[in-house]
């Protein structure tokens, strides 16, 4: 017998909300609430219309009053709590927004708490493991090394996921995510920003020599993932890496969409970022590839070719 859900994704009109979305809506008995306040999100990342299995609501989950209305309405099964102010470039130029969300993290833990919800998902980051000591990166062997505003927001709201647990029961699930890329990304993120100009012909422009090296997980792994964790039994209450454990340097990130798009552009170097541009990144994705049926993931050069397949890939 089949069980209904119903589920909120704060920040689901974002890029990798949205896309969960899209994998929950493929179960007809998923019923989905999203709540977004559109600073950074996009009403037309989600489907059009609301429906039956469907609610879209603007609504910030820092401002405690909107987000219990929403919570007072539905009788929520399980919350994915993916709202938050992202990008580097932005979550250095305002570090006192950045650290509003510990707001948004409570409001959503207490009123979780006091409805009754069976799990919450929190998507954390890699940032927490800032400048790396170790690799490959480990959810629990690894030690935390963050001191950016927003690495320490996702550890302080890792810590409170913990901590409801502790005292209320509250189980949780957190989703520590490295590079992720897909075709609704904002154009403001690395992949995105290089095959929008690859595509324009313009200069891709790199900070540093671009020696610094990234994961890349495409966005359908990622939210396979995250799904198939999030209702399975064995996730509850543990940390899990979601990413892609291959490397690259940024440099050669370039030229392999240069190459790909058949691009004419060229590649120019800025000066160093002053901070939040690690030297590296690896997860350990044990986890991640069992979530998966151990399924190889898809590559960045495939992930790249749906980007550039797809009509949904507006250049802006």
């Amino acid at each position: 017998m089949k069980t209904k859900k119903t589920i909120l994704v704060t920040g689901g009109a974002g890029f990798i909300g949205s896309s969960l979305v899209d994998k929950l809506l493929q179960n007809p008995d998923n019923f989905v609430v999203v709540v977004d306040n559109l600073i950074t999100g996009y009403r037309e990342k989600l489907p059009q219309t609301n429906s039956n299995t469907f609610k879209f609501i603007q609504c910030d989950v820092n401002n405690l009053s909107e987000i219990t209305s929403v919570f007072h309405t539905f009788k929520f099964d399980y919350v994915f709590h993916y709202a938050a102010i992202v990008g580097v470039k932005r979550t250095l130029d305002f570090p006192i927004k950045v650290l509003s969300d510990i707001s948004g993290i409570q409001n959503i833990l207490e009123l979780a708490k006091n409805t009754g919800v069976k799990r919450v998902m929190y998507a954390s980051s890699s940032e927490v493991y800032g400048e790396p000591v170790e690799f490959p990166q480990h959810e629990e062997t690894t030690p935390l090394n963050s001191r950016l505003p927003y690495a320490i927001v996702k550890n302080v709201g890792e810590a409170f996921f913990k901590s409801y647990k502790q005292e209320y029961g509250l189980d949780y699930t957190l989703f520590r995510f490295f590079n992720t890329f897909g075709p609704k990304q904002n154009k403001d993120f690395v992949i995105s920003k290089f095959i929008n100009a690859a595509l324009k012909n313009n200069d891709i422009t790199i900070y540093g020599d671009g020696s610094q090296t990234r994961t890349f997980c495409y966005v359908d792994n990622n939210v396979e993932a995250c799904v198939n964790a999030a209702f399975s039994d064995e996730y509850a209450n543990k940390t899990v890496n979601i990413g892609n454990n291959l490397e690259i340097s940024i440099l050669e990130l370039a030229k392999l969409i240069i190459r790909l798009s058949g691009s004419k552009s060229e590649i120019k170097f800025l000066p160093p970022l002053a901070e939040g541009d690690m030297t590296r990144r690896n997860p350990d994705i044990t986890n991640m590839k069992s979530l998966l049926n151990h399924k190889p993931l898809i590559t960045l050069e495939e992930g790249i070719h749906k980007i550039l397949e797809n009509p949904s890939f507006i250049l802006s």
